[in-house]
């Protein structure tokens, strides 16, 4: 049995994290729009502030909780979760090498296979559910970065962030977590070793499907953080002061979100499993998925709003039973209020790990029995 989700943040995150925008100590922080800011008559900034392509005080209280959400010591805004991710990768060097999951979000595994390999990174992928063959590519290849993502998209697959972190360090390797679809809500992986956790904050973060939108958390504020801050500021990876105004609005309600898609997620896994057109149910929380022993470790008081369902259709009831559903949208992305339906394997094209028996479902925070109605009678109209 999982425990209580735990609810140390909710008051955080119901108020928005700490007001920063003294001396007018409004509920809800200002937006500033300005580009740039004055100099002192000495020609010094001792207001902290240059140019918001650096930085912009808008950024401030969401920054600061998500600090606070991840037990980080900085934290910092992206123009994207892929310009979060890839400024971890550009931070290393020419001829370094890493290791990523076989199963991960397709447009940065592509990145990694395309542009981070044509400017001279090593990347190897391997299974990181298999401790003995990660610590065999960790002792041969000495990576520079391990690149964790977990629950895995669109399988979930699990992956033991104490474990490999601790093999890691025995390597002097760093280890960067994406953990977009856990939430610091489930799982803080610089709690197990992670060095850095990565969010695309379009998804969960901000909920609603209106932000497109990136965050970074360090465990240190070391010479590679420097690099990554340097990254951010000069190839202008921000976002906008209204995403991060609409960002801090939604993870206002990212407590109450993240239960309730909990709960729907596994009452509708349960209930898939049982069906007779489901082959398989991909969900961290059910006792027969492959990783559920590890998620019961690492991710606390809830297994997610994701999960996938295999058809004994194949690929033809698969896309025919995206195409039926009335409450589930056919459309990409995944984390908002609304639920969402999609055939992996036709988005990610050739070369995917997707069985093409495979939808994608990430649930939102509608009634789970409706949810569930619309879904099987999909299902059985598309057979």
């Amino acid at each position: 049995m999982t425990k209580k989700i735990n609810d140390s943040f909710q008051t955080s995150l119901a108020q928005g994290g700490e007001n920063t925008t003294q001396p007018f100590k409004p509920i809800i922080p200002g937006i500033f729009t300005s580009t740039t800011y004055q100099r002192d008559e000495d020609n010094q900034y001792r207001s902290g502030r240059v140019y918001s392509r650096a930085d912009n005080p808008t950024y401030d209280a969401p920054e600061k909780l998500i600090a606070q959400l991840e037990h980080a010591v900085d934290a910092k805004l992206f123009a994207s979760g892929m310009a979060a991710a890839t400024a971890v990768f550009q931070a290393l060097k020419p001829g370094d090498v890493v290791l990523a999951p076989d199963i991960m979000y397709w447009a940065l595994r592509n990145w990694l296979k395309g542009l981070a390999t044509d400017a001279g990174l090593h990347v190897h992928f391997v299974d990181m559910t298999q401790l003995d063959q990660v610590e065999n590519k960790i002792t041969q290849l000495q990576p520079k970065l391990i690149w964790l993502e977990t629950p895995g998209n669109p399988m979930w697959t699990v992956s033991d962030i104490r474990a490999i972190a601790d093999i890691a360090k025995h390597q002097g390797a760093r280890v960067a977590v994406d953990s977009t679809v856990a939430t610091p809500i489930l799982t803080r992986p610089l709690e197990l070793g992670a060095d850095i956790v990565m969010h695309s904050a379009t998804k969960y973060l901000n909920g609603h499907s209106d932000v497109i939108a990136g965050a970074l958390a360090t465990r240190e504020n070391d010479d590679f953080w420097k690099r990554i801050l340097a990254i951010r500021a000069q190839g202008g990876a921000v976002p906008s002061p209204m995403d991060a105004a609409q960002l801090l609005r939604g993870m206002r309600t990212l407590f109450l979100r993240v239960r309730e898609s909990c709960d729907s997620a596994m009452f509708l896994a349960q209930q898939l499993e049982q069906h007779p057109m489901v082959s398989e149910v991909l969900y961290p929380g059910l006792p027969s998925f492959a990783g559920y022993e590890i998620a019961c470790k690492q991710m606390e008081g809830g297994f997610g709003g994701m999960l996938s369902i295999r058809l004994v259709g194949g690929e033809q009831q698969a896309v025919g039973t995206a195409a039926k559903t009335r409450l589930w949208h056919r459309a990409t992305s995944l984390g908002g209020v609304e639920s969402l339906i999609e055939h992996r394997a036709s988005i990610e094209g050739a070369g995917t790990p997707v069985p093409d028996d495979l939808l994608r479902l990430s649930v939102g925070i509608e009634r789970k029995e409706d949810l569930l109605a619309d879904l099987v009678h999909a299902i059985e109209a598309s057979a």
